[in-house]
């Protein structure tokens, strides 16, 4: 057993008010412990409803390194089980999606399973006679996650039998999401198709960190973003020519630090925030003929206005997805290692709204996020060179301090300057409090 195996003590270590120790992007241990403790103690996202629309339609994922499936039960309910048989611990599914009927079968022996887990049936049961199956864990079925939360479509998880309830685990973060589905005059999203896969050599945390970044864009993007806005700019065009939907997306990439400083940074309990409490780079998109109208048939003018007036840019929900309302986006950081990460980016179509928004949506997934996109390339640059970095001797402390203020105070909601490093300080105390949590408190920092 290494220095960080179940040893809250010297986990919390690892994190100080200004900065974190290098350990927590590199070492396999502490990520194992991520695996074991945080992504169970956690509320973490699974998939949306609308990918598993029938009865019997599953969609396999991961929360953390545990495989699970989302289902639709007989009952229309949707659930989250482990993907894997009671029996002899084969994998019950290993297609991405798909409908399983009504019941699981396992491809070893056959045993079956309602699609709520529950055992159904077995080849040659007399053979379990007098055995006492029934009594034990194998014989109840498939293994459900700890509780489930459908909230507006988005299916969450808790792999823990017991912790925090989901609506204290997200509080008044939820508005987020409560804004993006808003933006559907149906008051309902949809995915649409698969998402971008994408691999990062990197830790999974450097993703999180970099969503409410604001000191990097004009910078890590100059290459990209500030190299088509001088050719666009080249163009000479008269000033009242429409700006193409593509300059509109990655203009304000390359907008100042004042911009961005405006723009607001608004944290919540539990690791949750986001940038653009006043406003962000997706302010100043043009709006679709018919789209306001649509909405304020729904809602009415005023609170239409209202939905359309909040422009949040990146919002963090703990430990690893991003959402953007005004596009319709969600990105899943899913840890792979410690130095692993796959990023998924799905994106959402707005019930009942116009269809140009959904081809808005898809181009800037296309141009910032896929494995061939323009903007993407900088971060993961950027990453990677961070996680070779880190392997440096000589600094073992990565510095989070930027607009530190003292005893700062992470379990009430605050509204600061956009450039601070405040999200991330948040993070990593979220961080410690599910990584222990449940742990022993006695433990001690082993020398």
């Amino acid at each position: 057993m290494g220095r960080y195996t179940d040893n809250p003590a010297a986990l919390a270590a690892l994190v100080q008010p200004h900065q974190v120790h290098r350990d927590i992007y590199t070492d396999q241990e502490v990520y194992q412990q991520e695996m074991k403790h945080l992504f169970a103690n956690a509320w973490v996202f699974v998939g949306h409803e609308s990918q598993t629309p029938n009865k019997g339609d599953y969609f396999s994922t991961q929360i953390g390194n545990q495989p699970v499936i989302q289902v639709r039960h007989s009952t229309g309910d949707i659930h989250v089980l482990l993907n894997r048989c009671p029996h002899k611990g084969t994998k019950i599914v290993i297609d991405r999606q798909g409908n399983t009927g009504k019941f699981f079968r396992c491809p070893y022996h056959a045993w079956s399973f309602k699609t709520d887990g529950c055992l159904l049936a077995i080849p040659l049961k007399k053979g379990y006679q007098d055995t006492g199956l029934e009594k034990t864990e194998s014989g109840k079925g498939m293994r459900a996650v700890g509780d489930v939360k459908n909230y507006r479509g988005f299916i969450f998880a808790r792999l823990a039998e017991t912790g925090i309830s989901f609506e204290e685990f997200f509080g008044d973060s939820l508005s987020s999401l409560d804004n993006m589905v808003d933006r559907s005059p149906a008051g309902r999203l949809e995915v649409v198709g698969p998402p971008l896969r994408y691999l990062h050599y990197c830790n999974w945390k450097m993703l999180v960190e970099n969503q409410t970044d604001t000191c990097h864009p004009m910078v890590a993007h100059e290459s990209s973003a500030g190299t088509a806005v001088k050719l666009y700019e080249e163009l000479d065009l008269p000033e009242d020519a429409p700006k193409p939907a593509a300059m509109e997306i990655i203009a304000p990439f390359m907008s100042p630090y004042e911009f961005f400083e405006g723009m607001g940074i608004r944290t919540w309990p539990n690791g949750h925030g986001h940038t653009g409490v006043n406003h962000s780079i997706h302010s100043d998109y043009s709006a679709i003929p018919g789209y306001f109208e649509a909405l304020s048939a729904s809602y009415g003018a005023d609170k239409a206005k209202a939905i359309l007036d909040e422009n949040r840019h990146n919002t963090v929900y703990f430990p690893n997805i991003m959402i953007k309302g005004p596009i319709q986006q969600l990105r899943v950081f899913i840890p792979l290692a410690a130095d692993r990460t796959i990023v998924e980016s799905y994106i959402y179509r707005l019930v009942d709204a116009p269809e140009e928004l959904t081809a808005r949506t898809a181009m800037y997934n296309r141009m910032i996020n896929a494995p061939t996109s323009i903007v993407g390339h900088d971060d993961l640059e950027m990453y990677e060179r961070a996680q070779e970095g880190l392997l440096v001797d000589g600094l073992e402390w990565v510095n989070i301090q930027r607009l530190i203020e003292d005893d700062e105070d992470f379990d009430v909601e605050a509204v600061e300057n956009g450039t601070t490093e405040r999200q991330m300080r948040n993070q990593f105390h979220a961080w410690v409090k599910f990584m222990t949590m449940g742990m022993d408190k006695n433990a001690e920092v082993a020398e």
